[in-house]
């Protein structure tokens, strides 16, 4: 199996987040026939019933390179055509993990040692493979991660913040508004003042930027309706703690503030003779902390595909994300 057939054969295993059991076993049996052939070990390690991350070590490992094993719905099969290789992960992340294999397949046969894969669960909804990674470090120096960056060296990535709106109000019959209470046009005028309050910009990630993601709420057309809830995605350039009291003061009481989820923005190693850029996205980075050793980010495919209906990655990207693989580990040994 050459690394597009393997490419192709884990983009045929629907592994949505929360279904990633198959994908797991899969790339165990891989790693482990890895690790009897250069005296290695290999761990599916269990992180919920049914979900599993993947490691494999030879000797003390120096570098560890990672990536996450799950997807976003919906699911749809590998296709191929001279150039690119489609489906569903195909560059989120299938394709990067071949190019992993086939690089740490080559380092070892070239007799390189105390290298380490990791694969895990989850990145695509809360990052559980790697916050459950991070309570069991194996001594790693350095981590790479795999992401679709275009096998450019992000030099950082944004974080995230979600919020949810809540608004309350009180029922009555649409002919007589004054006997209610709109929690709807309560959740507009906090969402009108979020929209307005001006969110930092860094240097380097460039702006934060703000996304009215759901709105709900009312009961019938003919009522006033007595509940509304709206989701905000906001990409982080910082830890998020002015963001975040900036938004609440600017409901101003209109609507609660819940924080759902919060992943401060990184800034990232760089190593000389690498094209760079920055992402906008956020990774399993932060979850895993320096358990891992010191971050580095880069893979084949481009973020813009990633998620849609057209996804697919470049052949040839795979073949230079093996390569590219194969020098960044080389430098960091």
């Amino acid at each position: 199996m050459n690394v597009f057939e393997l490419t192709r054969a884990l983009v045929d295993i629907e592994s949505i987040t929360g279904n990633e059991e198959q994908m797991g076993h899969v790339l165990f049996a891989h790693v482990s026939e890895m690790a009897a052939q250069y005296g290695g070990h290999a761990e599916l390690i269990p992180v919920e019933p049914r979900r599993n991350n993947v490691l494999a070590c030879w000797g003390n490992p120096t570098v560890t390179l990672s990536t996450h094993i799950d997807t976003v719905p919906p699911f749809f099969p590998a296709r191929e055509d001279d150039l690119h290789i489609w489906g569903r992960g195909a560059c989120d992340t299938k394709g990067i993990i071949a190019s992993m294999i086939f690089a740490v397949r080559d380092l070892l046969e070239a007799g390189h040692t105390n290298l380490a894969l990791l694969f895990v669960v989850g990145e695509e909804r809360n990052s559980a493979g790697a916050l459950a990674a991070a309570k069991s470090p194996r001594g790693s120096k350095f981590l790479i991660n795999g992401e679709p960056t275009e096998n450019k060296l992000a030099l950082g990535s944004k974080g995230a913040l979600r919020l949810e709106l809540v608004a309350s109000g009180r029922m009555a019959h649409s002919a007589y508004p004054e006997l209610g209470e709109s929690a709807i046009e309560k959740l507009l005028d906090a969402l009108h003042a979020a929209r307005r309050v001006p969110l930092p910009v860094d240097e380097i990630l460039g702006a934060s930027t703000l996304n009215i993601g759901t709105i709900s709420g009312g009961r019938a057309p003919n009522v006033i309706p007595d509940q509304a809830r709206a989701e905000l995605f906001i990409r982080l350039v910082d830890s998020g703690d002015a963001t975040l009291r900036a938004m609440q003061q600017a409901a101003g009481g209109k609507a609660e503030i819940h924080e759902a989820l919060r992943i401060p923005a990184v800034l990232l190693g760089s190593l000389p003779g690498f094209e760079t850029t920055v992402v906008s996205y956020t990774t399993d980075i932060p979850a895993l902390g320096e358990s891992w050793g010191q971050p580095y980010l880069i893979g084949p495919g481009s973020i813009h595909l990633a998620h849609t209906a057209e996804e697919r990655i470049p052949k040839a990207q795979i073949l230079e994300a093996v390569q590219i693989y194969k020098r960044m580990v080389q430098q960091l040994l």
